[in-house]
């Protein structure tokens, strides 16, 4: 399928995912959401794709917020929509997929920027990147689960911070928080993303599914993560892929995974 907002490459079982608007600094707009469910939904079937690196096109913006100039005229109710929407479409199909995903931040990573990057799996930053949620500025707050990601992943005192002084800050500073897990320069940054992913195509994809799961069910409400965790363990023997872990193991080669 052709995009007009995304470019999609593919490099052995990585499939990358550039969202390609970047003389608007690749901002988020209503035509590209929906371009960006499809891509993570056809991602996800495809038995050829192992993992997923998102960035943005050139090196100023990851992605740099949402079209404000969509927001014009709304209404509460379209405003609810808005955020149940993306929310659904887009960042919590990518957070709960079953194949890793990693967010390769290359420049400015801004409101719905920065959140669309919380939802992925792993993120990696360019040294020149800079992240902030800036929505308090327009009399906003943040609408895609930048309150709860943000709070998860650095704590509720910084969270706060960030939010409602609407700074933005240096990827050495979002490594020291926690945002990220590492900073490397500009022309290392897709290398680095790949290396990691490479990494993780020599598991087995459904342990890596299951993990997914597992570790999301800690941050969920009314989730017993440990009751999540004790059935995604379980059900890992029922996989010919533990087997041929254990053969591995026992004869000390190499597993070779199938996703059985």
């Amino acid at each position: 399928m052709s995009f007009q907002n995304l470019l999609i490459e593919h490099k052995e079982r990585i499939q990358y995912i550039i969202v390609n608007r970047e003389s608007k600094l690749n901002a988020l707009n209503k035509a590209t959401i929906a371009e960006l469910h499809t891509a993570f939904y056809d991602a996800f079937q495809n038995h050829g794709v192992g993992g997923i690196i998102l960035t943005g096109a050139g090196q100023k913006a990851f992605v740099a917020g949402a079209d404000i100039s969509e927001f014009s005229d709304i209404s509460v109710d379209d405003g609810d929509n808005i955020a149940r929407n993306g929310q659904t479409l887009v960042f919590d199909l990518i957070e709960n997929g079953n194949k890793p995903v990693i967010a390769a931040i290359n420049g400015f990573a801004l409101g719905g920027g920065l959140e669309l990057a919380m939802a992925c799996h792993i993120r990696v930053a360019a040294d020149t990147a800079k992240m902030g949620l800036p929505e308090v500025t327009l009399g906003l707050i943040p609408g895609y689960g930048g309150t709860q990601r943000l709070t998860q992943l650095i704590g509720k005192g910084k969270a706060l911070e960030m939010i409602m002084t609407a700074d933005m800050i240096t990827a050495a500073e979002a490594l020291q928080h926690g945002l990220v897990n590492h900073v490397v320069s500009q022309e290392s940054l897709l290398p680095k993303a790949e290396e990691i992913l490479n990494k993780i195509l020599l598991r087995a994809p459904l342990a890596i599914a299951s993990a997914i799961t597992a570790v999301n069910a800690a941050a969920k409400d009314g989730v017993n993560g440990f009751e999540v965790e004790m059935e995604e363990f379980s059900k890992c023997f029922a996989t010919k892929d533990l087997q041929e872990g254990i053969s591995a193991f026992l004869q000390k080669r190499k597993a070779g995974f199938k996703g059985e």
